[in-house]
C-alpha cells in the first residue's frame, strides 16, 4: 500500500477535479486509502475492465470496485453495484438493465466509509 506522502505527491499533478476530491476523501478513510493508492498513478495504469469479466469475478449482490474505467463488451447477469471513476455510456446501461447500480467511487466512499463489502477488481 502507498503512502500517505506518496499519494499526496501524486495528486499534485492531477487536474480532474472530480478525481482529485475522490483521492482527498479515499485518502482520508483508512479502509479506503489502498483506492486512494490504486487511483493516484498515472492514468495509463488504471484498470479497464470489461462488464464480461466483472460478472465472472463477481457474485450476486456484491459491490464491486473498479479503479479505472468499465467498458461495455460482453453481457452482465448479475444484480451488482459497481463503483469505478468512469463508465462507457453502453456499459453504464447494461448494468442498470441487469438490475444493478453504476456510481462513481465518490459516491460509494460517502455512503459506505468504513469499505463494508468490497471487492475491488484490478488489472493483472
Amino acid at each position: 500500500m502507498k503512502s500517505k506522502t506518496l499519494i499526496e505527491k501524486q495528486l499534485k499533478r492531477k487536474t480532474n477535479p472530480e478525481l482529485v476530491e475522490t483521492i482527498i476523501a479515499a485518502k482520508k478513510a483508512k479502509a479506503w486509502r489502498e483506492i486512494a493508492g490504486l487511483i493516484s498513478t498515472p492514468r495509463k495504469r488504471h484498470a479497464s475492465m470489461n462488464i464480461s469479466e466483472i460478472d465472472k469475478k463477481a457474485k450476486q449482490g456484491d459491490i464491486i470496485i473498479i479503479p479505472g474505467k468499465v467498458l461495455s463488451q460482453g453481457e452482465i447477469n448479475k444484480k451488482i453495484k459497481i463503483a469505478a471513476l468512469n463508465f462507457s455510456e453502453k456499459a453504464r446501461e447494461k448494468i442498470i438493465k441487469a438490475g444493478g447500480e453504476a456510481i462513481n467511487i465518490l459516491q460509494e466512499i460517502k455512503s459506505n466509509p468504513e469499505a463494508k463489502g468490497i471487492k475491488i477488481l484490478k488489472w493483472k
